[in-house]
């Protein structure tokens, strides 16, 4: 029999294992190759790289009241923990029911693309699958590292990112010494000016809603707060290193596409590297490629195809054990059966780790079944759920976080109160831009309008607007449950460092 506890296994990981976890989340080679080209041809063109670092510092802000919260608090659930330690217990458990909606969207959308890329690249080798049989394969694969030891993951994640991060630098390194068609402009792309140009429901909002989605999952940090050598330590800065890495990455990146392109003929160039059949952004991975293949060679080429793979499945196997471990700490809350908070002899929380598979599996075949798309239908709507989920749970934390604080004498009031309270407003701005270009986002746009005008903001169809409030619907589930349960909770917001 599986020796069982109800306490992950502690002093497992390191901070740069946090880190490979959270960055890993992110799938920057998945960002850069489906987000970054269309932030740059419907939102704001040479200013799309500005836009990642304004998101980028964004969180570092909201990081910084995070932070300081996670000093006083270490608990796999993180965010309802922190929720809950500020706001109560019944503002927690919605926090909780809406955070675990998110972590669980994001890895079906994942899986979509994941199944979808598996089946494109594979055909090319004469092994034909259908797209839910390669993510069935991959939640499988998902499954069995999640209940091993969380150390394992770590090591695999961190090759593989290793690899991944490389492989885009070298490209960057590669345009910036070779050069492009024009006289590179960095204020172009980094003017304030020019990143909000167009406004919050223009071309501005586009690439800002573009750029916050692609950091979803640097808020996991916390959650492996129990697992890590020295919680009050690691937390905190693998936040901060993560936030940096993701901005650098894309910021950086993205001005190297610019300059490779040329400012000047960017969205022409966007345009003809990513069309097919005259249809434009039908193929957005090509611009990148492309771009490599133009200013390294094509065997870096060959490289990334394989590396968007392994980008994908690493982003399936960090958030296959942030929603385990969300389930865990749930179920040692009394929020969810007890069952959940049980871990193996590896530490890892087993039975949490095989619920949030076999949601994942009953998803993938009803999909299968509706014959629904994998990229258009699974991941667009999941996507978009996800975002707006984890930005609600995010503004919540900083409220939190000041009034956790507010009852304290000598606490450091820019950590406290003025960080986390700027936060509330810049993440308030950014949630009202994921919901505005919910339509964009999630391709649920009102019959006849397109989504790429400004004044098509709020346009939503009848699912769009159930799509986006899942998240609420959520929070109102877990308040209820936090209403009518007997049980006091204690361990929503217990310190188990």
């Amino acid at each position: 029999m599986t020796e069982q506890s109800s306490m992950l296994r502690k002093g497992r990981l390191g901070v740069f294992g946090i880190v490979f976890f959270v960055v890993a989340a992110s799938a920057p080679l998945v960002g850069m190759t489906g987000a970054v080209p269309v932030a740059m041809l419907l939102g704001n063109g040479i200013a799309a790289p500005g836009a990642y670092l304004a998101a980028g510092i964004t969180l570092l802000i909201f990081s910084v009241g995070y932070a300081a919260m996670s000093h006083h608090v270490t608990n796999a659930g993180a965010f309802f923990a922190f929720v809950g330690k500020g706001l109560g217990v019944r503002a927690g458990v919605s926090a909780s029911y809406a955070s675990l909606i998110g972590y669980l969207t994001i890895q079906l959308a994942i899986y979509g693309f994941f199944g979808l890329v598996m089946n494109l690249t594979m055909a090319d080798y004469g092994i034909n699958l259908n797209w839910y049989v390669w993510a069935l394969i991959g939640l499988v694969i998902a499954t069995v590292l999640s209940v091993l030891s969380v150390e394992v993951g770590a090591k695999i994640l961190g090759t593989l990112l290793i690899i991944e991060i490389l492989s885009l630098l070298v490209t960057a390194i590669a345009i910036f010494m070779k050069g492009g068609p024009e006289t590179p402009n960095l204020w172009s792309s980094f003017n304030p000016s020019a990143v909000f140009a167009g406004g919050f429901t223009g071309p501005a909002g586009i690439a800002l809603a573009f750029a916050f989605a692609s950091f979803i999952g640097f808020e996991a940090t916390a959650i492996y707060g129990e697992e890590s050598q020295n919680p009050k330590r690691d937390v905190p800065r693998a936040t901060y290193y993560s936030i940096i890495a993701i901005s650098a990455i894309f910021a950086i990146v993205s001005f190297a596409m610019v300059v490779g392109m040329g400012g000047s003929k960017l969205m022409d160039e966007i345009v003809s590297r990513s069309s097919v059949d005259g249809a434009p952004l039908a193929d957005p991975a090509n611009v990148l490629f492309s771009l490599s293949g133009q200013y390294v060679g094509s065997g870096i080429v060959d490289l990334m195809k394989i590396l968007v793979l392994t980008s994908l499945f690493a982003g399936l196997l960090a958030f296959q054990n942030a929603a385990g471990r969300y389930f865990f700490a749930m179920g040692r809350a009394g929020v969810m059966p007890s069952v959940l908070a049980k871990t193996n002899k590896s530490g890892a929380p087993q039975n949490a780790s095989f619920v949030t598979s076999i949601i994942g599996a009953t998803v993938i075949v009803i999909f299968a079944v509706g014959d629904l798309d994998p990229f258009t239908k699974l991941f667009s709507w999941m996507s978009g759920i996800a975002v707006i989920a984890i930005g609600t749970v995010e503004i919540l934390v900083s409220i939190a976080v000041v009034k956790y604080f507010s009852s304290m004498s000598n606490q450091n009031i820019w950590k406290t109160k003025i960080a986390p309270g700027t936060s509330v407003l810049l993440l308030g701005g950014g949630l009202y831009l994921l919901m505005a270009r919910f339509n964009l986002l999630a391709g649920t746009v009102t019959a006849g309008v397109d989504p790429s005008l400004p004044e098509s903001a709020w346009k939503l169809s009848g699912l769009g607007w159930f799509l986006i409030l899942v998240p609420f619907i959520a929070m109102v589930t877990g308040y209820i449950v936090a209403t009518v349960s007997k049980g006091k909770h204690e361990p929503l917001t217990q310190d188990f460092s």
